[in-house]
């Protein structure tokens, strides 16, 4: 007996006809391709919409970034009893004038050991001269003198290059220094009135999506704060171990490398790399080749030490993501949007992984309650056994 695409066998039990089980799996799957399509469109207009306004999306992100890092003092000040907007404006002009302080610390010794770097940089130069014309090269002189000039030939041509360069970067100082105004401006407005933002969002979407974007929020608040403080443990560590060993070797512009291995910290992996490569470069033009080989030496144990250490542990509550992970966030973001992509590739990862994460336990708890509304099946009695079957009640007298 054929019902549904199904035969009826004759000890009562069904199986299904292989085109009816092929064509249910080609249905479902078009279903989900379908349903695939319009997440990647979404997705895409999304990126496309915020590519079109990165102007604005920036400052917002950055204002967001530090108002995590200054919401502790500002809430430690509102508890004393400080009123918002001077708790707010206190914090923000103290996290200013540390800023403009570590600039004006650095400045004086770069501008001092300037003339001395560039002596010794050419002085390294000649050394590298010297290494390229002897064993295992031996290049000539001919060979060397025509790459000096092939590489002054390519500087000449690209003078007029190198001018708008200059020109578009002056422009790009003081277009940075109105978007600084902007993320600082944002920041006060975030810090000092933050706490009321929850509440105004349940009012405006109802309870029940309310419920859902206060969870989802808070979370993403708390993985935000927990990356950039990780991030900020782990960058001072190494600027202190590098720079105590930069210290004790004698070489030069230790504050100055030291400040550029903190902030390279904030940029997963390859900030780290870029710190410690310059720090090996300054050492090798200064020091020489020997001094540069222990800079190289102490860059790498630190680095492993912050990767296999203080990474894993300061950042396993905070964002629980996998190297591999992370490395190619980084890559992406740095491919698409330069120094800021990759400064901001792994917050926005670990926030979209927060937001999954959090869509995964409630499928999981809607799963739960369906299960436990589920009858559960009585159980077959076995072969040779006689069914259970319930007492009658018995009668009254």
């Amino acid at each position: 007996m054929r019902e549904h695409g199904r035969v009826r066998t004759p000890e009562g039990t069904q199986r299904y006809e292989r085109t009816a089980a092929i064509g249910s799996g080609v249905a479902t799957l078009a279903q989900w391709s379908l349903r695939l399509i319009v997440i990647a469109g979404g997705t895409y207009l999304v990126g496309f919409v915020i590519g079109r306004l990165w102007v604005i999306v920036l400052p917002v992100v950055l204002a967001l970034i530090l108002a995590t890092v200054l919401w502790p003092p500002v809430a430690f000040l509102r508890r004393k009893g400080w009123p918002p907007a001077l708790a707010a404006l206190t914090v923000v002009l103290g996290a200013l004038a540390v800023l403009t302080g570590i600039i004006a610390l650095i400045t004086p010794p770069v501008a001092d050991q300037i003339q001395e770097i560039a002596v010794a940089a050419s002085d390294g130069l000649t050394r590298i001269q010297d290494w390229l014309t002897g064993p295992p090269l031996n290049l000539s002189e001919d060979q060397i003198s025509a790459a000096r000039e092939s590489l002054s030939d390519r500087l000449q041509d690209s003078a007029s290059v190198i001018a708008s360069g200059v020109v578009t970067g002056v422009t790009a100082v003081g277009t940075a220094l109105v978007g600084l105004f902007i993320v600082l401006l944002l920041t006060f407005f975030f810090v000092k009135d933050g706490p009321r933002f929850l509440p105004w969002l349940r009012r405006s979407v109802g309870e029940r999506a309310g419920r859902h974007l206060d969870a989802v929020l808070r979370r993403c608040w708390r993985t935000l704060g927990g990356f950039i403080r990780s991030q900020a443990a782990v960058g001072l560590i190494d600027a202190v171990l590098i720079g105590i060993g930069l210290l004790i070797l004698g070489v030069p512009l230790v504050l100055p490398l030291m400040v550029l291995t903190f902030f390279g910290g904030f940029i997963p992996i390859v900030g780290a790399f870029i710190a410690g490569a310059l720090s090996v470069l300054v050492a090798l033009v200064t020091e020489g080749p020997t001094t540069a080989l222990i800079v190289l030496v102490i860059v790498f144990a630190v680095q492993q030490i912050e990767g296999n250490v203080l990474q894993p542990m300061l950042q396993s509550r905070s964002l629980r993501l996998h190297e591999g992970v992370i490395l190619l966030a980084v890559a992406a973001g740095s491919s698409l949007y330069g120094v800021t992509g990759a400064f901001l590739a792994v917050p926005i990862v670990a926030i979209a992984a927060e937001v999954f994460r959090y869509l995964g336990e409630q499928l999981d708890d809607k799963a739960g309650q369906a299960q436990a509304r589920e009858p559960e099946e009585p159980e077959e009695p076995g072969e040779g056994e006689r069914p259970v079957t319930p007492a009658a009640p018995e009668a009254k007298a």
